[in-house]
């Protein structure tokens, strides 16, 4: 992984991008900007699978619109364009299903287009499935605050293709740690994973675990590994699949103990057969020092 300065026009698919936003004079710095957010004392989360920007409002639209994902449609790209709006209220957000810049795509790059287009300084792409020219399945991960480090994980299961992105806000035990993931299918592979991250997890104090995790909330309560390293601060399921008539909680934003999520909601359909789902985060106070400290 690298770092990017910003204005950088090459942005590869495992670097930290910082994009050039060329914003009017009278528009605040980026500094001016991240100080503004943190004065705020929380952050806003959302977290979507946007399924590659196909439109899915019908079960047999994965029979007759399946072939988008592998070949490209005209009217993908408007709608990213509509989804960056919505991105663009949030201070982090995490994406599954996007696509790295493949042919599918029109050789567009979902996350860096996302970031570009909804105002995010920060962004960073994690390829978990490489189809080569045909399809770059991945995650993603937008910021407005620049991360102190970020890692990618391979997440264990019979099938690969499925990660893990772990961005920390500042440093030492108070600094806040978040996770975009997308687990199996499988019940035996989400173990697995499940297993996987509770060890990561573990030493850590403020925690957020937010993506699909193809699974319901009493599920991962099962989880006895999970929940005890994580020590989850209960947070109402909301139901996000299918989009068109949600009946089960897959899409989630997991929160620690020491963290406690306010205004949790699932938003309008966004073409996707998931619905976003976002939180409003308040930061503890020794949280936000050790995030203010490394912007010092």
């Amino acid at each position: 992984m690298s770092s990017l300065e910003a204005g950088t026009a090459e942005v590869g698919p495992r670097d930290i991008g910082a994009l050039d936003a060329k914003t009017p004079d009278d528009e605040p710095s980026e500094a001016e900007a991240s100080a503004s957010l943190l004065s705020s004392g929380h952050l806003r989360l959302l977290t979507f699978n946007l399924q590659v920007g196909i439109q899915t409002s019908a079960y047999h639209h994965y029979l007759t619109r399946g072939w988008q994902h592998l070949l490209p449609h005209p009217h993908r790209i408007r709608r990213l364009a509509l989804i960056s709006r919505v991105l663009s209220r949030y201070d982090v957000v995490g994406l599954q299903e996007a696509d790295g810049g493949s042919f599918r795509s029109g050789r567009i790059n979902q996350v860096e287009y996302l970031a570009s287009r909804a105002g995010f300084a920060h962004y960073y792409q994690q390829l978990n499935r490489n189809l080569g020219r045909v399809a770059q399945h991945s995650n993603g991960l937008l910021s407005r605050l620049a991360p102190d480090a970020v890692e990618e994980h391979r997440l264990p299961g019979m099938l690969p293709g499925r990660g893990a992105i772990h961005a920390r806000l500042g440093d030492g035990p108070d600094a806040l740690h978040i996770f975009v993931a997308h687990m199996a299918l499988s019940e035996r592979g989400r173990h697995r994973q499940f297993d996987y991250l509770s060890e990561i997890i573990k030493p850590l104090r403020h925690v957020v675990v937010m993506g699909d995790l193809n699974t319901t909330p009493d599920r991962i309560h099962a989880h006895e590994r999970f929940r005890t390293s994580l020590d989850l601060h209960p947070v109402a399921p909301l139901l996000s699949y299918p989009a068109w008539q949600p009946r089960r909680a897959l899409d989630h934003i997991l929160v620690s103990r020491s963290l406690e999520a306010a205004n949790v909601q699932v938003l309008k359909r966004l073409f996707s057969d998931h619905l976003p789902v976002a939180v409003d985060l308040p930061l503890p106070l020794a949280c936000l020092d050790a995030i203010r400290n490394t912007r010092l």
